[in-house]
């Protein structure tokens, strides 16, 4: 099955997705300013946040003039309106400030200027300050400290709206500095007799933790967070709970400590709170285990009521708890009333709008694979609307195949054959693998499914045609020496079979049914004229089809054996089929009657299990319903990425950030004249020397490749890790990288085993950009408590590319020892696959830049860890392999650069680079006409030219 791209839309889940527009609209201080707490701490009634949102869209259409910015010298004339004495046009000012911060222009100068209308009676003015003050404290920390006392001035103000701000702002400022002055008011806020202002004190506390752990355990504002859970206010609760969750999966251990005595609490909570406190407690209850039968029900009763819920995250979070309830519930008449009571719910979800059916649809299989029962009699649900996106049709085809049976079968497909007849290639192709699904899932659905399929082929439609063969294949398997009526539909549409599958799914159907289909001798033989130009799974296929054609018919295809022999074994430069042609070689040399018995023996039946999920992951996911693992099917782990800074690794990135590029290309030199003055390493052999060549990466190279830093290894398969047979004691750590023109794998093998290594052997899996081994992997025997480094040259283009690059980029790799098979992959960024001097002329620049247009171009504002000028940047950018073009100056002093770079693919991608004098901001605009390399380069600039 192909992969299916979530689209952009979709990229987060119904959780992350409301919950950001929620908080967003909780700090919009025009918003905020209408629907905050009154003076006596009570939230506003219904009918006066929507005047407020009256108001406030009124303003927000006033304040449309602030965002048009385009004077020059608007900077100075800005400094003097922020000083004067008329607090209108003050205010106005700050107004404008904060429209070009939001364009994106740097007004990072006004620091000081805007800090000082910071002392003001006007609440308006007041958080138009505190949000320019969250967006610029980090470029200016020193400054930043001199609107600490009005911070903390305000913590205590009569107005509860303007203590929540000044807490929530301090929060917001992500600096040591003044983390030290936010936990007194912070600590007063948490017990503040009003509401709002204690939820807010509530969300700030995980802030803090983000930035010192250390404070907050030592401050004791865990405890804070623990006793706001019996808070009589619903918001507070909700705020606490998902404030404890977060810090909780932060340090890795469970701080909400749910029991008995809590559980009730978050219940009453449970109906009274908004929507997002509704899931931030349901999200809670769900890591709760209950104490039995009864504990479970009673959770289930409190619950189910959320069922009906407009927020879709509301329903399915709900849903998620009801399933952890129904695992501690053993009466099957109470199981069988919750999962009446989870179907309703359920099919209402794909009512909704596309994306949300989408991310419904993701955990409908998860559901459906867990508690089959719940959905089993609404198939007709997960029919396809013709104006369904391609996404959620793909979606609800894999299910409509979970949930056929015997009952619904014949509906199934015949729906199925009617998507087979449309005109969208990928859903056609789809549908008719699911019709091949379902006749592997049900035997008496197959006699059905073979004349739905005959049915197809006799269309004569190419890519039909070929999705039936794979299809056909997989039938035989699961049901040998049946239906052979269809054999002579697919020889008749042999012409039309030019993809890899379907050639080798037709290759096995001729040698499998050799002895009954007469001519088969005539169509093997013409797949073995070509051959060496077939991919290595037709090679495979029509290798065995042929010796299974000889078993057969010995006599007349003597020559045709020994031909196909030949080309696999002294024609061939693949090891696995060179393997596979020299086991038959010498299977029918020695003994041909067991030759027969291994090679056209009974083969093992097969069962459709493609779309279900291990039984591990299955349990992990059905516990994080709603959020983004259940919407990927993967791991969290393997998604989320938490980066740790160790003291040493502070340190040490701060001393390269001390670097400019003269001192990192003089480093790069010296390290070249040791190279050239001491011995070296070759391929993982030391050669007499103390200089490791590995860690020196290409360094001292004039051309632009890459730098030593690049070459940092990291641990990818830890020697607890078993290998193909459950062996362990071998560990690797290793770096993909390119060096001097090549793209090389750095690998050090370290042996925590009880004997030595030997026998060492490499193989890389299929990949984007086909990258292979370039040699045999080298290494010495490696004793006990050793370790070796080896260097593996790669070549593009080697294995099959079929796949489009994914981020972030993996190379999947075996290593073979004497110990065990060990898997691991490991991760890289675009410039390992950026050609050297691969720069465009102008003349080639154009003619591409104008064809993608500013509609297949993607604009990101990137942050420098320091402002660099055109040139320094060029340099940079160079280093990277991306090529300079042009440049042009605009008016206003700010530089553009045109750059290209090309992969080894020969694939382009074109940069405009707006390098603006002393901003530590960049502007890229990127265009390439393969759009999937777009979220890769942006990664690897951000990643490059980030501080």
């Amino acid at each position: 099955m192909k992969h299916v791209v979530m689209p952009p839309s979709i990229a987060i889940t119904l959780h992350g997705l409301l919950s950001t527009v929620w908080r967003f609209s909780a700090s919009n201080p025009i918003f905020a300013a209408q629907t905050g707490p009154s003076a006596t701490g009570r939230l506003p009634s219904v009918p006066s946040v929507i005047t407020g949102g009256m108001v406030a869209l009124r303003q927000k259409q006033n304040d449309g003039k602030f965002f048009q910015t385009t004077k020059r010298g608007e900077i100075q004339e800005l400094k003097e309106e922020l000083h004067a004495n008329d607090k209108q046009k003050q205010k106005d000012a700050v107004k404008k400030v904060i429209a070009n911060m939001t364009v994106g222009k740097d007004v990072s100068a006004l620091f000081a200027d805007v800090v000082n209308c910071i002392q003001t009676d006007n609440v308006e003015l007041k958080k138009l300050v505190y949000l320019y003050v969250m967006n610029y404290a980090k470029a200016q920390p020193e400054l930043a400290i001199l609107a600490i006392n009005t911070f903390r001035k305000d913590a205590t103000d009569p107005n509860p709206l303007i203590r929540s701000l000044a807490v929530r702002t301090m929060g917001c400022i992500r600096l040591d500095q003044v983390t030290e002055y936010l936990l007194e008011p912070l600590r007063r806020c948490c017990q503040d007799h009003d509401p709002y202002v204690r939820k807010t004190s509530a969300i700030c506390i995980p802030k803090v933790y983000d930035i010192n752990p250390e404070l907050v355990d030592d401050q004791g504002f865990i405890e804070i967070l623990k006793d706001l859970l019996g808070d009589g206010n619903p918001m507070v609760v909700a705020n606490a709970v998902a404030g404890l969750a977060e810090i909780s999966q932060t340090c890795g251990r469970d701080l909400l400590e749910l029991d008995k005595g809590n559980i009730p609490k978050l219940l009453a909570a449970l109906n009274e709170c908004n929507e997002w406190g509704q899931v931030f407690i349901l999200d809670a209850l769900a890591t709760y285990e209950p104490s039995g039968a009864n504990d479970a029900e009673s959770i289930t009763e409190r619950v189910t009521a959320r069922l009906s819920h407009a927020n879709p995250a509301v329903v399915l979070t709900a849903i998620k708890v009801i399933l952890k309830c129904m695992e501690h519930t053993e009466n099957p008449e109470v199981l069988r009333m919750l999962a009446k009571k989870l179907n309703p719910p359920l099919v209402t979800l794909l009512s909704s709008e596309p994306e949300v059916q989408y991310v419904a649809l993701r955990n409908i299989r998860l559901i459906v694979q867990k508690r089959p029962g719940i959905l089993a009699s609404d198939v007709k649900m997960f029919f396809c609307k013709y104006n369904d996106p391609i996404y959620v049709k793909l979606e609800k085809v894999d299910i409509m195949c979970m949930l056929v049976s015997d009952r619904n079968f014949d509906q199934v497909l015949l729906e199925l054959k009617e998507y087979a007849s449309g005109v969208d290639v990928e859903f056609v192709r789809k549908s008719v693998r699911s019709i091949g699904r379902v006749a592997v899932k049900l035997e008496r659905a197959c006699e059905r499914a073979m004349n739905v399929l005959l049915e197809l082929i006799e269309t004569k439609v190419n890519y039909v045609v070929q999705e039936s063969c794979v299809v056909v294949k997989d039938i035989f398997r699961k049901y040998p020496s049946r239906y052979e009526q269809v054999l002579s539909a697919l020889c008749e549409s042999m012409e039309a079979l030019d993809e890899p599958e379907a050639k080798a799914s037709m290759i096995w159907i001729l040698g499998e049914y050799a002895g009954r289909i007469d001519n088969a001798d005539e169509l093997l033989e013409s797949f073995l004229d070509t051959f060496h130009d077939e991919p290595l799974m037709v090679q495979m296929q029509l290798l065995t089809a042929i010796v299974k054609l000889f078993l057969q018919k010995p006599s007349s295809t003597q020559d045709m054996v020994s031909k196909v022999l030949q080309c696999a074994t002294e024609e061939s430069t693949n090891h696995d089929l060179r393997d596979r042609g020299y086991i038959y070689w010498r299977l029918l040399a020695t003994n041909p009657e067991a030759t027969k018995r291994v090679v056209l023996g009974d083969k093992p039946s097969i069962r459709d299990d493609s779309q279900y999920i291990d039984k591990n992951l299955l349990e992990r996911l059905s516990s994080e319903l709603s959020l983004m693992s259940s919407v990927y099917h993967k791991y969290a782990d393997e998604f989320v990425t938490r980066l740790t800074l160790t003291g040493a690794g502070e340190d040490k990135a701060a001393a390269e950030d001390d670097l400019d590029e003269e001192d990192r290309q003089a480093s790069r030199r010296a390290a070249q004249e040791e190279l050239e003055r001491g011995p070296g390493v070759r391929n993982g052999a030391d050669v007499g020397g103390g200089l490791d060549l590995l860690d020196l990466g290409g360094v001292g190279d004039d051309s632009p490749s890459r730098a030593s830093a690049s070459a940092q290894k990291v641990q990818v398969l830890p020697a607890t890790q078993a290998g193909q047979h459950g062996q362990q004691g071998f560990a690797v750590s290793a770096a993909f990288v390119r060096q001097r023109g090549t793209a090389n794998l750095l690998m050090t093998f370290s042996n925590q085993s009880s004997g030595p290594l030997s026998g060492f052997a490499i193989q890389v899996n299929k990949n984007s950009f086909g990258f292979a081994p370039k040699e045999a992997l080298v290494c010495p025997d490696i004793l006990p408590g050793s370790s070796a480094d080896v260097c593996v040259p790669m070549a593009a283009g080697q294995l099959p590319s079929n796949t489009p690059p994914a981020s972030p980029l993996l190379l999947q790799v075996a290593i073979k020892t004497s110990l065990d098979i060990f898997y691991f992959h490991v991760q890289f960024d675009l410039s390992t696959v950026l050609l050297e001097d691969a720069a465009l002329s102008r003349d080639e620049f154009t003619p591409i830049w104008q064809r993608v247009g500013e509609g297949g171009q993607k604009v990101t504002m990137i942050n420098l860890d320091r402002p660099l000028d055109a040139e320094t940047l060029k340099g940079r950018l160079q280093a990277e392999n991306i090529c300079y073009v042009a440049q042009r100056q605009l008016d206003d002093g700010s530089v553009l650069l045109y750059t290209s770079a090309q992969t080894v693919n020969n694939c382009s991608v074109l940069s405009e680079v707006t390098v603006s004098g002393a901003s530590r901001q960049v502007k890229v605009a990127i265009r390439t006409e393969a759009a999937v390399l777009i979220p890769l380069y942006e990664a690897m600039l951000s990643k490059k030219l980030a501080g």
